[in-house]
């Protein structure tokens, strides 16, 4: 979680960066244009302003929440964020591991699943030895839990 953190802090200093120094430069090149009804440049870097103030406030929106993850209500011995969980898929008589992260880090390619995901809501709380009937796209997941590997596990 510390690594999305410092992500989002990158992506927030770049785009204040552009926001504050190189749009209102764009915006006064395009001023000197002339007409500003008419004038594709202008017209172009204000929606630019537009577009990357709004991702500024949905960035320091999603990094307070983030800020505001209690570790201690994840918990210890059940499924939840930042666990890591090897399950027997019981119609294909397979393991699957799994590690639940938030929907920024999801990459399901490499097993890494959202905790808003229909697997993973359907993961969390459990523990090992839980049979799940989980309802996805495609019908019915059936998956034992065989182990699992906490937040705090990994931490500590």
């Amino acid at each position: 979680m510390e690594d999305l953190k410092k992500k989002l802090q990158e992506e927030i200093v770049a785009l204040e960066y552009e926001l504050r120094n190189e749009l209102p430069k764009e915006i006064l090149k395009a001023r000197g244009h002339g007409d500003l009804s008419e004038n594709a440049e202008y017209h172009a870097a204000k929606e630019r302003q537009r577009l990357v103030d709004s991702r500024l406030a949905q960035l320091k929106g999603r990094l307070r929440e983030l800020s505001m993850v209690d570790m201690t209500k994840i918990p210890r011995d059940r499924i939840g964020l930042g666990s890591t969980v090897v399950l027997l898929d019981l119609q294909k008589d397979i393991k699957i591991t799994y590690k639940l992260v938030t929907s920024e880090e999801a990459d399901v390619n490499n097993g890494r699943i959202s905790t808003s995901s229909p697997i993973g809501k359907g993961l969390l709380g459990k523990k090992v030895g839980d049979e799940i009937k989980i309802a996805i796209p495609g019908g019915l997941k059936e998956v034992e839990v065989l182990e699992l590997s906490t937040i705090h596990d990994q931490i500590g």
